[in-house]
Formats: C-alpha cells, sequence, structure tokens
C-alpha cells in the first residue's frame, strides 16, 4: 500500500495547495514549500506514523519519493511489531 495520497492529502490540508500543484513526481519545493516547511512536514510524519526517518536515508526530493521512503519504514516498523508479537 503506498502512502502518496495520505501524502498529499496532509500536505495539501497543511499548506492550502491545489491538489493539481501536488505532482507526486515534482519537486516538493517547487509546489509551494520551502525548506523550512519541509523539514516540519518531515517531523509531523514521523509523528503520524510512528517512525524515524534516518540521516542516512537518500532525501526525497518528490512526493512519490517520499512515500517509497515513508512506505519502507512503515513495513520494517510492522515487520518488527510482528516478529515481536510471535516470540
Amino acid at each position: 500500500m503506498s502512502s502518496l495520497k495520505e501524502l498529499q492529502d496532509m500536505i495539501q490540508a497543511k499548506y492550502g495547495l491545489d491538489p493539481s500543484a501536488l505532482d507526486p513526481n515534482a519537486s516538493i519545493l517547487s509546489s509551494g514549500v520551502d525548506s523550512l516547511a519541509l523539514v516540519e512536514f518531515l517531523f509531523e510524519l514521523e509523528d503520524k506514523y510512528g517512525i524515524s526517518i534516518p540521516d542516512t536515508e537518500p532525501r526525497a526530493e518528490t512526493l512519490a519519493e517520499l512515500a517509497v521512503v515513508v512506505d519502507k519504514l512503515r513495513a520494517a516498523k510492522a515487520g518488527a511489531v510482528k516478529a515481536t508479537a510471535t516470540q
């Protein structure tokens, strides 16, 4: 399952962006979100999904890339919870 739609909805609600301005393959910064706002948005994502985006993770420049990172971290978290539950 991709987080892309959720990310688009969150960024649209938070910054009041027109959905047509949220091309998943365009730079997030080109959609009108500045770099400080993007960092704040990443912190919000970490809180919402209970994940931590490591500094070693390649920087996601687009919503599509960010969705891949979020999906990977959510899957790893779910796998860790599942593994702990079966032990």
